[in-house]
């Protein structure tokens, strides 16, 4: 799960794993598995800079997990 803001300013946590496209127009627009759309306001190097922290987190052995 990773935290994104919409272009609104409201704060959500999105199941990262259901994410299947990221389009940038210039806005993220996060399209997920269910179907639904979201438009978030984090650049591209933010959003896979979250991404790619999560899955580092979840794949990493029990004893070497650091939640930050």
């Amino acid at each position: 799960m990773i935290v994104v803001k919409k272009i609104n300013g409201q704060e959500i946590v999105v199941n990262c794993e259901l994410i299947e496209t990221i389009e940038f127009t210039p806005h993220a627009l996060l399209s997920l598995t269910t179907g639904e759309k979201l438009i978030v306001d984090e650049t591209r190097d933010e959003l896979l800079k979250k991404i790619i922290d999560y899955k580092r987190t979840i794949h990493q052995r029990p004893e070497t997990v650091v939640w930050t």
